[in-house]
């Protein structure tokens, strides 16, 4: 059988908790892992110490992404989809004071916060973002486990475990897509939409219950994460004392009709009301993408899309749909824009990369931009040569953007990044909706590859590593 990866939509957007899906999400499902390991191996119960060692990206600017946080509060047995997100300083701050963590929430032992959590900064071959527990039992042996946080979320180990399961999953799978091309061929060939195949591939793991409430629940996420960056004023964390500016973009946009509304779906059917032109299009795209990253950069909710860093573009192109595009649109649309953006992202995911790490912010807000361009291009009726046309258009005006947070925060240049792929997206979906997409010169497959090889000749120090561009020529003094 031909090896193709399964990725569901639900892989592809995840819900967790910020600055970052491969820094923070990824670091904190991985110490979910090692417990599970643990406790598989009886080892659980005879832990005496353990130590954290942070390898590579993880280590330059983990301390900006929280890495070192998420870690730990996966180790005490916290799940970023469940936890009250206002309970986390009050965990880690036990957990500084008195010196000890909550193993698998199950016992405690000794834990020192500052010495016990080891930043590397040598790479491991496998992958630059690599995390290796050490624990210590009681007769004085150790256990020892490396993972590796791949992007949007994703944790593998080298020998790659669960590799047949995923082969196993794949057996079940209608349609099986490695690019582009099969994927179209899939839909010339059943005479459906590019949503239409995905939704069967995700039929055979879940039923359509099962799926219609996970993406209902995963909208939900998006549209509180939007509603709360456009209603909370302030400074960001992290020591940059970046402004918000989403609530007070908001508040001029609705010119303070802060009244009419008390809820999420509320503020949407009041945006819904306003008169807009072109510059208020703009303002208000801006305005989604920001909030979102504002929510991300301060420890707050948010989908991966595909990863936190690039979280803000996918729902402001959907937000933009249903409120500007579209006032009659309902969830059956925004549900097909979502089972159209996984599918876009994980042809990239197949065929390239979707970690700043790796790749650079390409790999990230350049496929956030083409996963929703894709997306927006089917609801507006496109056809699937137009949507595949749509994304690459988005991907080719990002090629070679290259990852360089300042003081490895994910806000400069992260935050407004989100706004350009937003609109970057819009204007590749009408780019395409107005061209003979069968005539098309360049192939989204062939982008793909393009930003691959990009990614591979991009020097390390502008893979999220701090050590090039904005990250060294802007001092924190000149924030």
């Amino acid at each position: 059988m031909k090896k193709i990866e399964c990725i569901s939509v639900f892989d592809m957007m995840k819900i967790g908790i910020g600055p970052s899906s491969s820094h923070t999400l990824g670091p904190w499902r991985a110490s979910q892992r090692w417990i599970d390991e643990l406790k598989e191996e009886g080892h659980l119960d005879n832990i005496k110490t353990i130590k954290i060692h942070l390898y590579g990206s993880l280590s330059l600017t983990g301390k900006g992404h929280a890495t070192d946080i998420a870690a730990i509060l996966g180790l005490c047995g916290h799940d970023p989809v469940t936890m009250d997100i206002t309970h986390i300083d009050v965990e880690i701050d036990r957990v500084k004071n008195e010196g000890r963590l909550n193993l698998g929430d199950s016992r405690f032992i000794d834990f020192d916060f500052h010495k016990d959590v080891i930043f590397e900064k040598d790479f491991k071959e496998f992958h630059p973002n690599g995390i290796t527990y050490v624990g210590v039992l009681e007769n004085g042996q150790s256990v020892e486990s490396t993972f590796y946080s791949i992007g949007g979320g994703f944790v593998v180990k080298e020998d790659r475990e669960n590799a047949k399961q995923k082969q196993e999953e794949l057996k079940s799978f209608p349609f099986q897509i490695n690019s582009a091309l099969e994927l179209i061929e899939h839909c010339k060939k059943e005479q459906k939409i590019i949503s239409e195949i995905v939704l069967e591939n995700e039929k055979s793991l879940r039923n359509e219950l099962e799926i219609h409430s996970g993406l209902e629940k995963i909208w939900k996420t998006m549209l509180e994460s939007m509603y709360i960056g456009c209603h909370t004023e302030g400074t960001l964390p992290g020591g940059l004392n970046v402004n918000r500016r989403a609530a007070k973009m908001n508040k001029n946009l609705l010119e303070h009709r802060f009244e009419t509304y008390d809820t999420p779906q509320e503020w949407l059917e009041t945006i819904r009301t306003k008169e807009v032109k072109f510059r208020q299009i703009l303002q208000w795209v801006s305005c989604f993408a920001i909030s979102v990253n504002e929510v991300n950069a301060s420890l707050g909710r948010v989908v991966t899309a595909p990863t936190n860093g690039s979280s803000g573009t996918l729902p402001a192109v959907m937000m933009y749909y249903m409120v500007i595009e579209n006032h009659k649109a309902t969830f059956e649309d925004l549900k097909q824009f979502m089972l159209v953006a996984g599918e876009i992202g994980s042809l990239f995911k197949k065929g390239a990369t979707i970690s700043a790490a790796m790749g650079g912010c390409q790999a990230e807000i350049g496929v956030s931009s083409a996963m929703a361009a894709g997306a927006l291009t089917e609801v507006m009726g496109g056809t699937p040569e137009q949507v595949l046309m749509a994304s690459e258009i988005a991907m080719e005006h990002h090629l070679g953007l290259t990852c360089d947070p300042i003081a490895g925060l994910v806000q400069i240049p992260c935050i407004e990044r989100n706004a350009m792929g937003a609109i970057k997206a819009i204007n590749a979906a009408e780019i395409a909706m107005e061209s003979d997409a069968t005539k098309a010169k360049v192939p989204l497959d062939k982008v793909i590859a393009t930003m691959w090889d990009t990614a591979q000749d991009m020097t390390s120090k502008y893979k999220e590593t701090s050590e090039g561009g904005l990250a060294i020529k802007v001092n924190m003094s000149d924030c």
